[in-house]
């Protein structure tokens, strides 16, 4: 629920109740403090410029976590959490979407109800199973009259139907209850399954111990009845609840991706969890031992829930799937809101997806995934404008010139004179994107990147930006941030700056891609070594007053911008499905 503004207007601060707490899933709404009198004026011209031109998103209403995406006879699927009714959290719904190239979307009739005492306060997260006869299992999780998460199953009603329009739940719902020891309102999002060596197969689901994040383990041979193992798949101490958890395989060789049952030489399992304490995606990579059910990090001080992240900005709930079509993993992560709830209501929408990320393993440092926006985002690009050798002096701003800046594809590279990195010698180990400062807080080798989202007079703007120093040992240490503190004259929007150090190798130079969506920048630095998305809220940057600038705020460093080539992006005009896009 939220307080309503009115009934604190002669008190100093308003409290936003976290909304799906007391019902056992992360929160649902922005938790923050908001003064009593931060009600921005928000026009219709405002509210309509937010919404999403080439990134997934219901017609309208509140939207969450991906479930169950996949490939079947030709069409994409992708299944999400939505609330019918309202643009809040609630009545917790599978909307359903299908495409042939997961940029184009149909929208479909929801996939399940809430219905059944099982799943009567939500159908929640679930995830999709290919069995060796083409027939699919989902498992999803329920939560029941009584608020107890249970997991459920539920089948394709005519398997021979391209669009899988019904869907039956099982007779016998549900297959598992939480176990002894587990909190009734700690037990869900079972992952895909993926086969054993001995013919049976497995799945995860997540949970906590105390203040120890888990993830348990069964064994099935039907999908009807199921054994949990004495063995706990991973546990991280002190990670609290771990929710969406993901399990799968990726290659050490090559870019393609693999069927989640793969295992042997030349191959790592990644495992991934959404920590619902802090509503982070962590991740790390390691070693899956098939015979004793349990997988180790490679590096312990990188382990889930304290090393790696997907995405270092607004990103949660994901969710990947082997797209056997064109052998590829790909993630599906969930974008929230970072405005008010009275904000949302009044547009009549909460919440998009990022964009479809494919997913493979870094050959080239050996220590972290690449993620990198699916190929076929590039069929919505338009025209475009290339510069080339922009010098940026320390200080400087420089416009790009462009003829709308609200819907971008921006790919450029940096390079720093080497005399510039040879005279610098000072340590600047303390530099952290989150506490310093932002694009604002000179350094003597950055900030330097791009204002996307900015007015004319930069009194708003949206700052992606590399920022240059030397770790204790004398080496040079990058860091890749996004700054959204000025990205907003609104009083009622969560301003934040987000980053992460990024790898980068010799001889490399500085690389961004930044998709620019209205209220949605998603940033790949690196070649998609480290990603950062941010939602925000323009007033006056948006329609044809956005701009685009470059920038470097260093005290010394000689910048230059070698390459940038921006492309206008298409809409993907989602629409409701109809007979006459069987094409798309």
């Amino acid at each position: 629920m939220v307080v309503d503004f009115e009934d604190f207007s002669s008190g100093p601060n308003t409290w936003v109740l976290p909304r799906g707490v007391s019902e056992g899933v992360s929160e649902k709404s922005v938790p923050i403090f908001l003064r009593a009198e931060a009600k921005f004026p928000w026009t219709n011209a405002m509210l309509t410029w937010q919404r999403t031109a080439f990134h997934f998103q219901p017609e309208k209403n509140w939207m969450n976590d991906p479930n169950g995406p996949l490939f079947y006879k030709g069409w994409y699927h992708f299944f999400y959490q939505y609330n019918p009714h309202s643009a809040i959290w609630g009545n917790i719904t599978w909307g359903h979407a299908v495409s042939r190239d997961l940029i184009h979307w149909l929208h479909l009739p929801p996939a399940m109800v809430p219905d059944q005492w099982y799943d009567i306060n939500g159908v929640w997260t679930g995830s999709a199973t290919f069995l060796p006869n083409g027939s699919i299992v989902m498992l999803y999780t329920g939560s029941t009259h009584q608020h107890v998460q249970v997991q459920n199953l539920a089948f394709p009603a005519d398997p021979s139907d391209p669009l899988l329009l019904d869907w039956v739940k099982y007779s016998n719902n549900p297959i598992l209850l939480p176990p002894h020891g587990i909190g009734p309102k700690d037990f869900r999002d079972p992952t895909t399954a993926w086969s054993a060596p001995d013919g049976t197969w497995r799945l995860a689901i997540g949970s906590k111990l105390n203040n120890t994040g888990i993830s348990l383990v069964y064994k099935t041979s039907d999908f009807l009845s199921y054994e949990l193992l004495d063995t706990i798949l991973h546990a991280v101490h002190g990670t609290g609840m771990w929710e969406c958890v993901d399990f799968y395989p990726v290659s050490l060789t090559d870019d393609d991706g693999l069927d989640t049952s793969a295992n042997g030489p030349g191959v790592k399992h990644v495992l991934k969890a959404s920590l619902d304490d802090d509503r982070h995606d962590y991740y790390a990579i390691g070693t899956y031992d098939a015979e004793k059910d349990m997988w180790r990090p490679d590096d312990a001080v990188e382990d889930v829930g304290i090393g790696l992240r997907y995405d270092y900005g607004k990103f949660y709930a994901s969710k990947t799937f082997f797209d056997q079509k064109k052998k590829r993993r790909v993630l599906w992560g969930w974008i929230g809101e970072t405005d008010s709830e009275r904000a949302d209501i009044k547009k009549g929408w909460a919440s998009v997806q990022a964009i479809p990320r494919v997913v493979s393993f870094d050959v080239q440092t050996g220590s972290n995934l690449i993620q990198w926006p699916v190929h076929e985002m590039e069929k919505l690009r338009t025209s475009s404008e290339r510069f080339k050798h922009i010098k940026l002096h320390a200080g400087s701003v420089i416009p790009l010139e462009v003829p709308m800046a609200t819907q971008l594809d921006i790919s450029v590279e940096f390079k720093i004179a080497k005399e510039t990195l040879e005279e610098t010698i000072e340590a600047d180990a303390s530099y952290n994107c989150s506490t310093s400062g932002g694009a604002s807080g000179r350094g003597m080798l950055g900030p330097f990147g791009l204002l996307v989202l900015a007015d004319q007079s930069l009194s708003e703007q949206t700052a992606v930006y590399f920022y240059v120093g030397r770790a204790a040992d004398g080496n040079l240490q990058t860091y890749f941030c996004q700054d959204e503190l000025r990205s907003s004259k609104a009083n009622d929007v969560v301003k934040r700056v987000y980053g992460s150090t990024v790898p980068v190798l010799d001889g490399e130079n500085l690389s961004l891609r930044i998709l620019v969506d209205h209220s949605i920048v998603e940033s790949f630095a690196q070649g998609g070594r480290r990603c950062i998305t941010s939602r925000v809220y323009p007033t006056e940057a948006i329609y044809g007053a956005a701009r685009l600038f470059l920038f470097n705020n260093a005290t010394r460093a000689h910048v230059t911008a070698t390459t940038i080539k921006i492309w206008q992006m298409n809409s993907a005009f989602i629409h409701p499905y109809s007979d006459q896009f069987e094409s798309i």
